[in-house]
C-alpha cells in the first residue's frame, strides 16, 4: 500500500485522542465510563500517564514536546480531553499548542461552561479541536469548527477527528460495543481495551473524506491504527463508580514491543 509521505502526515496530525467513547450517566453503578484511543508519531517524545510534579493532583500523559496533555482526570473529579479536527486544508503552523487546552482546564478553578466561554473568544487561533471537559456537576463539548458550547444530556457518545457524534464507522461501532457493555453489571477495563485494540478498516463505501485520500482514510478508520511511524501510542479506559472510586487504566503501545499497562485507582476528594 502507498502511503502519503510523512512530511505530508506533519500537516495533517498533532497530539490528541483520535477516538473516545464515553458513557456519561447511562449505567446504574458507573455514572463515568470512558475508552479513547491517542494516534501520534513514534517519534514524538511522550511520557506515560502518572501524577505530574508540577500539578500533583492531575492524572494525565504528557507531551514532552508541547507540554500538554490529550486526555487527564483529577483527584477532585475535573476532566479534559482533546482530539484535532481532520481538515488539512485549513492548517495554520504556527498555531498555539491544543494539549494547554486541556492542562489549562485541569488546573484551574473555572466551571466547565465559564472555562469554554472564554476560550470561545481565542478560539479561531488553534487549528481544529474537540474539547470534552467537565467536573462533578457536568460534561460539556465545544468544537472550534462549530462554535457551540453545549452541556452533555446522560447518553452514549463518540468522537473522532470531526463533530461529537459524527457518524464514522470507527465511532459507531464503538459507540454499540460500549451500549453492549453497558448492559453488564460490572464494566472491566479490559474489556474496553479490547475494543480499543481493534485494527480491523472499514469498507470503502463507508469511509468519510476529509481530504487524505482514500488509502488513509482506510488506514485510520480502524480503532486501533499502526503504520509504520505513526499509529495509536496509548489507550486508556476510566471507570468512576457511584462511590466516587476512580480506575483509570493507560496502555501504551511501542512498536515490536510488549504494550505496558498502568492502573491507578483513587477515591474522588473535594478537599484537595
Amino acid at each position: 500500500m502507498r502511503l502519503p509521505s510523512f512530511l505530508h502526515l506533519t500537516r495533517l496530525f498533532f497530539k490528541g485522542m483520535c477516538l473516545v467513547l464515553l458513557s456519561y450517566r447511562s449505567h446504574p453503578r458507573y455514572p463515568l465510563v470512558l475508552a479513547a484511543n491517542r494516534d501520534e508519531f513514534y517519534a514524538r517524545p511522550t511520557a506515560a500517564a502518572g501524577f505530574r510534579q508540577d500539578a500533583p493532583g492531575v492524572l494525565a500523559g504528557r507531551d514532552l514536546e508541547a507540554g500538554g496533555t490529550w486526555l487527564g482526570f483529577t483527584r477532585t473529579g475535573r476532566i479534559a480531553l482533546v482530539t484535532n479536527y481532520r481538515d488539512p486544508a485549513i492548517q495554520k503552523t504556527n498555531a498555539p499548542s491544543r494539549g494547554a487546552l486541556t492542562l489549562d482546564f485541569l488546573t484551574g478553578q473555572e466551571t466547565p461552561e465559564q472555562y469554554l466561554k472564554a476560550l470561545k473568544e481565542r478560539a479561531e487561533a488553534y487549528n481544529g479541536f474537540n474539547l470534552i471537559v467537565g467536573d462533578r456537576s457536568g460534561l460539556w463539548h465545544f468544537s472550534n469548527r462549530e462554535g457551540i458550547i453545549r452541556e452533555l444530556s446522560p447518553g452514549v457518545y463518540g468522537l473522532s477527528n470531526h463533530l461529537l457524534d459524527t457518524p464514522w464507522p470507527k465511532v459507531e461501532r464503538g459507540k454499540a460495543a460500549l451500549r453492549k457493555l453497558l448492559d453488564e453489571e460490572d464494566i472491566q477495563s479490559e474489556s474496553l481495551l479490547e475494543f480499543l485494540s481493534d485494527r480491523t478498516t472499514a469498507p470503502d463505501d463507508l469511509l468519510p473524506d476529509t481530504g487524505v485520500g482514500i488509502e488513509m482514510e482506510r488506514v485510520l478508520s480502524a480503532p486501533f491504527v499502526a503504520i509504520p511511524g505513526y499509529g495509536t501510542r496509548c489507550s486508556t479506559a476510566i471507570l468512576v463508580n457511584n462511590d466516587g472510586q476512580v480506575e483509570f487504566t493507560e496502555r501504551t503501545h511501542v512498536p515490536d514491543s510488549f504494550p505496558i499497562t498502568r492502573t491507578y485507582t483513587f477515591y474522588l476528594d473535594d478537599t484537595i
